[in-house]
């Protein structure tokens, strides 16, 4: 799905669930991580996680956009357009928003790298996250020599 057509759904679903215009920008923005969408209170624009179309079907992005539209009419007509707000929730029922979307942390989390290092005398292993300079640290076993294993 491109910007284009994203921006038309946005409108479309607008009509035809709220009965007003989208008169903002809808964008797709690959830099959500857990988050189905957002609306951006300071342009007025909704942001779309590109990952629920690889992830879900069609009628799961279209929730998205209508819990986020949801956001935006009540933002623009001055109402609670938080979470917690009583007309937040009400227009959720009435528009047959959901309340959260499907879990999407998965899909875009990076891979764990493990560093694996080994002591030249005792031969005990280390496994770390994060790699460490081997030239500033001992074995803490016997306090031989530390080397990467690859």
């Amino acid at each position: 799905m491109k910007q284009s057509e994203l921006q038309q759904l946005v409108q479309q679903l607008s009509i035809e669930a709220f009965g007003k215009p989208f008169r903002h920008e809808a964008r797709f923005n690959a830099r959500l991580r857990t988050t189905g969408g957002r609306y951006k209170l300071l342009d007025g624009s909704i942001e779309i996680n590109p990952t629920v179309l690889m992830l879900y079907d069609r009628e799961e992005l279209i929730g998205i956009i209508k819990h986020e539209l949801c956001h935006y009419h009540l933002h623009q007509e001055g109402k609670g357009y938080r979470h917690g707000d009583d007309d937040f929730k009400k227009l959720l029922k009435e528009t047959g928003s959901p309340r959260y979307c499907k879990p999407l942390g998965k899909a875009n989390s990076k891979p764990k790298t493990i560093h694996r290092y080994v002591c030249k005398s005792c031969n005990l292993e280390y496994r770390r996250k994060r790699r460490m300079d081997v030239r500033k640290y001992r074995c803490g076993k016997c306090a031989g020599e530390i080397i990467p294993l690859y």
